[in-house]
């Protein structure tokens, strides 16, 4: 085997390697890939710090300083009306959830039996006259269900008692006291390992969350303090006359991943402000949840937009036409100021993929890996794009002096 081949073979195997531990182990990766696209986002700024002559460690910490207590600040002072939009919201689905079967169902039901498309409820409800139940905590003890009025339930061993069924909408509240505290007991009593085991498991999974967030950060704060070695060992992989153009392909990968990754958070802290002026304005119920929704789901082009207009605007028919068409206009007024204005000011024609790209790519990361894969869809086909673009460019200007010459 010629010299020259026996690098270029080990480099693709260990990369071929290396690609399959990391499908395989795709599921223990999540802190490694959050900490390169928090190294990635927070780079700038620990650059600018760093230029008024503060160490690279310390410009990192101040960093994670601001940021973190911005975050904090925010969450502290959103929280708790987003904790009572989120509780009004949760009483009122509960609420049109009673509505509809209670009141839309059953007119429904009406309309089309006129119609003859079902048949009468109580040819499909007709109850038996006499009903024969075992009780449940008395073996060998039964109720009799006479008709639709009256009850015999025993008494003891020889007494039964025949009264009247108790009127539908009344309620003895002592008696669903008593059942519901009994009932509380006798579930903890019969669970009570299965509620320890959940206890346990939460306990494991606050300490694992908090454990995996301190490992991102501190994985993300070495990739910034060390990037110039981490490039300088991949630069060093490249044969010295080829230096050059993996330099280039670096910089058109940044130029694609700073409008994907930095432009598309700029842009997603945009939307969620204007989403949150005109949602507030138009006096939209629960705007301050459904603007948070927006604004996190923007973080997935195309289909974010699609699946947080849904809830606005359904929570806005409730109110009334005019606020549901008003929502419906202020959002597609926010994504045409997006597409014709923010995106190209701010992420520019480095990082510009064809919409059909960017769907295959959101569908195939979120088949392959659900979530995180949608996250991170646009962003590695961006790297995919700008690789094979580089490459291209370099055949089509070996191929150009090939046919000068």
């Amino acid at each position: 085997m010629p010299q020259r081949w026996k690098k270029p073979i080990l480099l693709s195997v260990f990369a071929l390697a290396a690609s399959a531990l990391m499908i395989v182990a795709h599921e223990v990766m999540t802190p490694f890939v959050m900490a390169l696209v928090i190294a990635y986002v927070l780079t700038p700024a620990v650059s600018f710090v760093e230029k008024r002559r503060v160490p690279r460690g310390w410009s990192i910490v101040l960093v994670y300083v601001v940021v973190l207590g911005s975050l904090a600040v925010f969450v502290r002072l959103a929280a708790p009306r987003v904790g009572v939009e989120i509780g009004k919201l949760g009483r009122e689905m509960r609420h049109n959830a009673l509505v509809a079967r209670t009141e839309w169902i059953p007119v429904a039901q009406q309309r089309l039996t006129e119609l003859g498309l079902a048949g009468h409820e109580e040819e499909h409800q007709r109850a038996p006259a006499i009903v024969v139940r075992p009780l449940p905590n008395e073996p060998g003890a039964y109720a009799i269900d006479v008709g639709r009025g009256v009850v015999i339930e025993p008494k003891g061993q020889d007494s039964w008692i025949i009264a009247p069924r108790e009127p539908e909408g009344r309620m003895d509240l002592q008696r669903l006291s008593d059942e519901a505290i009994a009932k509380s007991f006798a579930y903890v009593h019969a669970n009570a390992v299965d509620l320890l085991k959940f206890g346990g498991n939460l306990v494991a999974s606050s300490a694992r969350a908090i454990f995996l967030f301190g490992l991102t950060l501190m994985l993300a704060a070495y990739m910034m303090l060390t990037r110039e070695r981490m490039i300088g060992f991949f630069e060093s992989l490249v044969r010295e006359e080829r230096r050059g153009g993996f330099r280039d392909l670096l910089v058109k990968i940044d130029h694609g991943l700073a409008g994907v990754v930095r432009g598309q958070l700029i842009i997603c802290v945009i939307n969620g402000a204007l989403t949150a002026i005109g949602f507030a304005f138009v006096g939209l119920k629960y705007w301050p949840v459904l603007a948070l929704f927006a604004t996190v789901l923007s973080l997935i082009p195309i289909f974010g937009v699609i699946v947080s207009s849904v809830p606005a605007v359904a929570v806005a028919l409730t109110q009334n036409v005019g606020t549901a068409v008003f929502v419906l206009a202020w959002i597609i007024v926010i994504h045409q100021i997006e597409a014709n204005f923010l995106n190209p000011k701010i992420m520019g024609d480095a990082a510009k993929i064809h919409p059909v790209l960017v769907i295959f790519a959101l569908v195939v990361g979120e088949y392959l890996f659900q979530t995180k894969g949608a996250l991170l869809a646009v962003p590695c086909m961006s790297i995919a794009q700008n690789t094979f673009l580089h490459f291209k460019a370099r055949i089509d200007a070996e191929n150009a002096r090939e046919g000068a010459s």
